[in-house]
């Protein structure tokens, strides 16, 4: 064999060698596209789709700081201040998608407090529920819970379980709550008792042009008693107009603060960052002495000032001073507060 023949047999084998290997050759796969989170604008600004899924959600929540302050007039012993700093933290998730029995939701709020009573805070649910087709079932602030819009007014709030319907349009809502009273009243004269309580509050609301007024009446079956509350909002000048009113036949779940009281305010915008919220209330018949009758030799007062503040976006504070006086108190009490809050 020469030399010519022996390169041109190496030759031919190696491509033969060549050839298997790039027949053999590893390609590496294409990665699979990524599913970036996409806007939802069904339900309003701040929605977002979970990915693989056609629901929407949107994330919220706030961190307070807040200095407490209340400062006592004793004639005798002069006056008595104390104050308390206290940080707040709030966490909400909102679920919705649409369904062939309309609009499906689910709240989550969860909340915990850090001050002198409640060092480092523990986690506790502030509502959760579930709506469906005006029907609304969970844990969840009722109808009761929806003051004026500045510090000084107490119109009563509850935090339950319950459950209801609601019928809502533009200028127009009726609605009726079940609820479920056993836990909630911290009364004297509580007779709910370890037994499971029911109640039942129903509200009507309309607007016309800048008014909106409201009608909420309750009736707690264990106390065999109730309230009624009307509350009317009016667009008067620079600002809006409050005025509320409360019937109470005695102790129960909703409120029995006093058999009359009536409040006003006037939430006053002087600018697009500056708002003055001056309020008053007057408590007839103010405390109980028996769970069907209040104290008819006492009454009460309060009045007071409330300032919000713009800071910048997403950045508030709110300044409360505020003055409460009653018929069987010696003296009367001042308290407030300064609040810095960071909402998103």
């Amino acid at each position: 064999m020469n030399i010519k023949s022996l390169l041109l047999g190496s030759a031919a084998a190696l491509a033969v060698v060549s050839g298997a290997q790039a027949a053999d050759a590893i390609v590496a796969a294409e990665p699979e596209p990524m599913e970036y989170v996409r806007v939802c604008d069904a339900f309003g600004t701040g929605y977002f789709y979970i990915p693989g899924t056609e629901t929407c959600l949107k994330i919220s929540g706030y961190v307070r700081a807040q200095l407490d302050w209340q400062n006592v007039q004793d004639d005798a012993d002069g006056e008595d201040f104390d104050w308390n700093a206290r940080t707040r933290a709030k966490l909400n998730f909102e679920a919705k998608n649409d369904s062939e029995i309309g609009t499906i939701g689910s709240y989550i709020a969860i909340r915990t407090w850090a001050d002198e009573d409640y060092d480092g805070g523990s986690l506790e649910i502030d509502e959760a529920y579930i709506t469906a087709a005006g029907f609304k079932v969970g844990y969840m602030y009722n109808y009761w819970d929806n003051d004026l819009s500045g510090e000084t007014d107490d119109l009563g709030s509850n935090r339950i379980n319950s459950v209801g319907y609601e019928y809502a349009s533009d200028a127009f809502s009726a609605g009726v709550f079940i609820d479920e009273l056993s836990t909630n009243y911290s009364g004297e004269y509580d007779v709910h008792g370890d037994n499971d309580s029911v109640g039942v509050e129903a509200q009507v609301s309309a607007t016309f042009g800048a008014i909106t007024g409201e009608l909420l009446g309750s009736y707690d079956f264990a106390a065999e008693n109730g309230a009624v509350r009307a509350k009317l909002l009016a667009e008067v000048g620079p600002g809006t107009v409050g005025l509320a009113a409360i019937y109470s036949t005695g102790a129960n779940a909703y409120y029995d603060v006093s058999e009359w009281t009536v409040a006003a305010e006037y939430a006053i915008k002087l600018n697009d960052k500056f708002s003055l919220t001056p309020g008053a209330q007057y408590w007839f018949n103010y405390g109980l002495v028996s769970a069907d009758e209040f104290d008819e030799s006492n009454d009460a007062w309060k009045a007071g000032l409330t300032l919000d503040y713009k800071i910048a976006e997403g950045l508030t504070t709110k300044v409360s001073v505020q003055y409460f006086d009653e018929d069987a108190a010696d003296d009367g009490v001042w308290d407030g507060f300064v609040r810095l809050q960071r909402s998103f």
